[in-house]
């Protein structure tokens, strides 16, 4: 397996070679050599949506293809695409398919780890703000996790925290040790300069997303007076310095508007992102504050806009919440993702605080095999409607179910809160969303519940 997994890396190299002297030209007939490389038609259906846009100049993705040519530093973006396309999506999916079969659990793609609780700012509603800096995952724990994960296929790992870039250097040197790999982080952004950027050159292997609510009144008056400056500053380090960067956005109901408006897209297109991570707020700890949750109204108005931006905007994005049915809804439980929190317990999701393993006791494989994450794997998708994708925020009382079940603890060792106490806060909501999903899912799917469920979308 091993000589054969470097055969294929060392061929991609070469392509990605063969494709810098003229993407414009060179793309067309790089995608045929990826056909004849993806023998198993693992993806297919990416590479059929990549062949229609790569052969119209027009295209906002033809757009947003080219500009990686452009914009981004050639070693990074090779680097990128190599692990990202190879090691995490071809030859990563092919071994946690083999690994999934075999012990009948869920394996993930990617895996997001908290270096640290620590954060330098204390954001309204995030969680993070409550756990102060006392739980730090060590730089040998981390570097275990990474070397448990690729064995079973997981070459994508994603910092939240807490501020991940409080520990800079141990991220450096995990990209050094695993050249392999993707590495992002969540951040604010906020401790991104010079030195920093510097060192991503160097690695090629690190990618931020950049967590930003809007304009500079939103983001201030969450995340504190002058952070807005401060992620500009950073977003035009990274863009001198000719390196990818992303966008994430939290929206609620005080910023939904200004996240949702073609202004907002336009400019963080101008800045220099290339990707965008969108998420509704999760009410999450007894700290939360319920009223920024998103409402039905404000959360039907993201799933059209940016349905309506990915066909005209060169950014690639994602909502979380309501592009379920193009994943087979709920990703979380080690389906595609899961999280490890600072203190080192392995949770389903990054919104999802209860655990019944850490990795100070268990193997990443014993924690996918454990009750909890048995639970997600057995009962997902949640709903039949894959636009309620979530446990607790579409269908509460299924997350309680199957923490109680599982005998499940809260890893929010501040305020301790029960999975029904965390449920409840989401009923109404869910109420409310339930007859929206269930209208635009009748509409554009006539009721069938075609992704992930029939085999015309493969979970992945």
């Amino acid at each position: 397996m091993a000589i054969k997994e470097n055969v294929e890396v060392f061929a991609v190299k070469q392509a990605l070679s063969y494709l810098d002297k003229d993407p414009e030209k060179n793309l067309p007939k790089l995608l045929d050599w990826f056909d004849r490389f993806d023998r198993k038609d693992t993806l297919k259906t990416q590479r059929e949506m990549i062949r229609s846009v790569v052969m119209d100049p027009d295209n906002n993705w033809h757009k947003l293809v080219m500009s990686l040519w452009e914009d981004i530093d050639p070693g990074v973006r090779n680097r990128f695409f190599e692990n990202f396309i190879i090691n995490g999506c071809l030859l990563g999916y092919q071994r946690q398919k083999e690994y999934k079969e075999k012990y009948n659990c869920n394996i993930p793609w990617a895996i997001l780890l908290d270096p640290t609780s620590a954060c330098n700012l204390k954001c309204t509603g995030c969680w993070a703000a409550e756990y102060g800096n006392h739980m730090n995952l060590t730089y040998e724990e981390m570097d275990d996790i990474v070397n448990q994960g690729v064995e079973l296929g997981t070459y994508v790992y994603l910092f939240t925290g807490g501020e991940p870039l409080v520990r800079k250097k141990d991220i450096i040197r995990l990209c050094e040790e695993h050249p392999d790999c993707v590495f992002s982080t969540f951040t604010n952004g906020t401790l991104i300069d010079e030195a920093f950027a510097k060192e991503m050159l160097r690695v090629k292997n690190f990618v931020p997303a950049i967590s930003i609510e809007g304009f500079e009144d939103a983001t201030d008056s969450r995340r504190g007076n002058g952070t807005y400056q401060k992620i500009i500053r950073a977003m035009n380090i990274l863009k001198e310095n000719r390196l990818p960067f992303g966008i994430s956005c939290c929206y609620t109901s005080a910023n939904a508007e200004v996240i949702g408006s073609e202004e907002y897209f336009d400019q963080m297109i101008d800045m220099g992102a290339k990707f965008a991570w969108f998420f509704t707020y999760m009410p999450v700890g007894k700290g939360a504050v319920k009223e920024l949750m998103a409402d039905a109204a404000q959360r039907e108005m993201m799933y059209h806009k940016i349905r309506e931006f990915r066909q005209t905007k060169p950014i690639f994005t994602v909502d979380f919440w309501n592009d379920g049915e193009y994943v087979g809804g709920c990703i979380a439980g080690g389906r595609c993702y899961c999280h490890i929190n600072a203190n080192g317990d392995i949770e389903p999701c990054a919104f999802i605080h209860y655990s019944d393993s850490n990795i100070r006791e268990k193997s990443l494989l014993e924690a996918y095999q454990s009750p909890l994450f048995m639970g997600y794997h057995d009962n997902q998708p949640w709903n039949e409607n894959m636009l309620r994708p979530c446990p607790v925020l579409d269908n509460p009382g299924s997350l309680t179910r199957i923490v109680e079940e599982s005998h499940a603890k809260s890893t929010d060792y501040q305020n301790l809160e029960s999975a029904k106490e965390f449920s409840d806060k989401c009923v109404e909501t869910a109420e409310k969303w339930a007859p929206v999903a269930d209208r635009l899912w009748e509409k554009s799917h006539g009721g069938c519940a075609a992704c992930g469920r029939c085999g015309k979308a493969e979970n992945n």
